[in-house]
């Protein structure tokens, strides 16, 4: 089953458990989704050497892209739970914070930190890098390897410090 269906019908279970969370947030990551499939059309509408049926089918997204979508979410949650707590608002962190949770069951399993210095320190040495100047191929050897299964501010943060 596609990710986006799973979307939809975990969503449906979410409002049959009355589970106004879980529901209000797969609502609008659905949303975020069918957005950008629309933009996509767009685009394939636009450029015209496809027809109807080829741009309805194009337009969708695959999992992949789901899956960015899923992870600007959480990103966007996670900036907003930072903002609130720094505002003194743990109410309103607390309820970014749950719609994270129910958003982190749709990514691929997670590494963890010991990975990602693993994987920097392999492509540190696969590319040859020795100061800061050198972190764009850093990043760029990186970051396809932690893409949705680590946070990429984090791993930025990682390679300067690994850099320096």
């Amino acid at each position: 089953m596609a990710l986006k269906e799973t979307l939809k019908e975990d969503m449906k279970t979410a409002f049959k458990a009355g589970d106004t969370v879980a529901r209000t947030t797969l609502s609008m990551v659905l949303a975020t989704i069918q957005n950008r499939e629309l933009e996509k059309r767009a685009k394939l509408m636009k450029a015209g050497s496809v027809s109807e049926a080829e741009v309805a089918e194009q337009a969708m997204l695959t999992d992949e892209e789901t899956l960015d979508a899923i992870s600007s979410e959480i990103k966007k949650r996670r900036d907003s739970i930072a903002q609130y707590e720094a505002a003194g608002r743990a109410e309103l962190a607390a309820g970014e914070s749950a719609e994270v949770a129910v958003l982190m069951k749709y990514l691929p399993e997670q590494l963890t930190e010991e990975a990602v210095r693993a994987l920097i320190t392999e492509a540190i040495a696969a590319t040859g890098a020795s100061g800061a100047a050198d972190m764009g191929r850093v990043m760029g050897a990186v970051a396809p390897k932690t893409k949705g299964k680590f946070d990429g501010s984090r791993v930025n943060q990682l390679v300067k410090e690994m850099l320096q």
